[in-house]
Parts: C-alpha cells; structure tokens; sequence
C-alpha cells in the first residue's frame, strides 16, 4: 500500500513538473511569437511608408497593412469556395494548407503594387527629364539663373517631372543650398540620369563651366539612352512574353485536367505525393521564370 502511494506521488510530482514545463514552454513561444510579429509590423510600416512617399501618396502605411490582410482573406476565402466546388472528400487539413499557402502568398501583393507604381513612375520621370534639360538650356540662354529654369520646369504642370522640381524650388526657397537640395531629389527619386544631372550642374557651379552646353550634352545623353532602351525593349518583348506563356502553361493544363480526367485529378489531389508536386512545379515555374526575366532586363 505504501508502495503504491509513493507511485501516486511520484507520478503526480512529474504530471505537476511536465505541465508546468509545457506551460512555461507555451508562454516562451507565445512571447517570441508576439515579439516576432512587432517588428515584422514595425519594419513592414517604415517601408511601406517609404514606398507611399516614392510614389507621392497621402496613405497611412498602416492602411497598406490592412489592405494586405484584407487581400489575403479574400484570397483564402476564394480557395475555399474553389476546394468545396471541386473535392468531393471534404478534408479541414487540406483545407488549411492551400489556405495558409494563398494567404502568404496575397499577403505582399499591395506592395508589390505600391513598387510597380513607383517604377512606372521614375520610368516617366526619365523619359520628361530630356526635355526638361533642353527647357532649362533654354531659359539659360535667354539670361535666367538657375532656380528661374527650375521654376520654369516646375510650373509646366507636367507630372511627375513637375511634382519635383516643384519640390527642388521649395526646398531652395527654404533656404537649403542647391548642391543639397539635388541631393535630396536623387536620394528620393533613385534615378540614374537625375544623379548624372544633379553631378553635372553641380561641377558646373564649382568649375565655372558652361552649364548650357553640359544641360544639352546631358539631354543628347539621355535621349539616345532612351532610344537603345526601346529598342532593347521591343527585341527583348518575345522573351518577356514566353516567360508569361511557359509559366502559365502548368496551370492551364492542370485546369484542362480537371474536366478530361476528373477522378484521377481527385486522387492527385487527395494525396500526398499530389500535393507535394503541386508545390516543387509552382517552384519550378517561378524560378523559371524569374531566371528569363533576368535574362531580358537588360541594364545600360
């Protein structure tokens, strides 16, 4: 009997040590996770923050964030309503797993908008600049400073170029030197052709050389880029347009699959080695093309 209590006791004693452990486990993971999560959130407002900023939007990052959270719901719901259309054999496993992989997958989508956005926009930005150069050349020759050819620029309404000579014009009327001010601009905007202005103009100030003629060198520059650059474009366009056609081509035949072989798609779906293909061929497919879109981004 008293051999028997002492069996109770002992296994009480390591019922008690073993929740406690899972207990002080759970919190430590709990805790991590919670830790985890802010400062995903935290970094995740500042860049998108700075991405709204690229692209001049009155945004709170935070609605980035909800927007995001949104889309991934959507998405998950849609793939819901799809895996209840399509499988017989209902499976809340399964059901979680495509769900969890659609929403990681939607989650960055608003961001990668936000980025497209913002390349379109230094895209245009690049393409206004030559006739920018040849604007201010202009009002150069005709007697006007520097800061008058940038507000002959900035008051062109033409957006984006506009936009930030317009903000270039206030920041020196503020009092902050030009050589800054451009640096400002180029650390704001990322383009190369505006650092190779802004690096022109200035060595002109300091040198004493004749800006006029290194604003239409810069403006015979930048155009014959954009030339090569469309023409790179259009010879690289049946590239960029196999890459969309060989990447969709699993999915399309995945989708036919569905109608010619119903069965044997529900068995491929119910299974394991079904689903672990799903994902190395949606793999495959991105890097695929990832590596021929690198092949036709072409940089001069």
């Amino acid at each position: 009997m008293e051999e028997l209590l002492n069996s109770l006791d002992m296994t009480g004693a390591a019922a008690a040590c073993a929740g406690l452990s899972i207990t002080m486990a759970t919190l430590v993971i709990v805790d991590f996770i919670s830790f985890a999560s802010a400062r995903y959130r935290e970094r995740y407002l500042q860049e998108a923050a700075i991405e709204l900023d690229d692209v001049l939007l009155q945004i709170p990052a935070n609605r980035i964030l909800d927007l995001s959270l949104a889309v991934s719901a959507v998405a998950s719901f849609m793939v819901l309503l799809l895996l209840v259309g399509v499988s017989d054999e209902w499976n809340w496993g399964k059901a979680a797993f495509w769900m969890s992989v659609t929403a990681a997958v939607a989650f960055p989508a608003p961001r990668f908008y936000l980025k497209f956005l913002g390349k379109q926009r230094i895209k245009k930005f690049n393409e206004q600049l030559e006739e920018a150069l040849t604007s201010m050349s202009s009002s150069l020759k005709a007697g006007f400073s520097i800061t008058q050819a940038i507000e002959a620029v900035a008051s062109e309404n033409k957006s984006p170029i506009s936009v930030e000579f317009r903000l270039l014009l206030q920041e020196i009327r503020l009092g902050v030197p030009l050589e800054k001010s451009l640096d400002n601009m180029c650390q704001r905007l990322g383009s190369v052709d505006m650092e190779l202005t802004a690096t022109a103009i200035i060595t002109a100030r300091q040198t004493g050389g004749e800006l006029t003629t290194i604003l239409d060198r810069l403006a015979s520059v930048i155009r014959e880029r954009t030339r090569i650059n469309n023409k790179l474009s259009a010879m690289t366009a049946q590239g960029r347009l196999q890459a969309f056609i060989i990447g969709a081509m699993p999915f399309v035949l995945l989708f036919v699959m569905n109608y010619v072989a119903e069965d044997t798609m529900k068995n491929f779906y119910n299974s394991l080695t079904g689903i672990v293909s799903i994902i190395a061929v949606v793999i495959l497919v991105l890097c695929g093309f990832l590596a021929i879109r690198k092949i036709t981004n072409i940089d001069i």
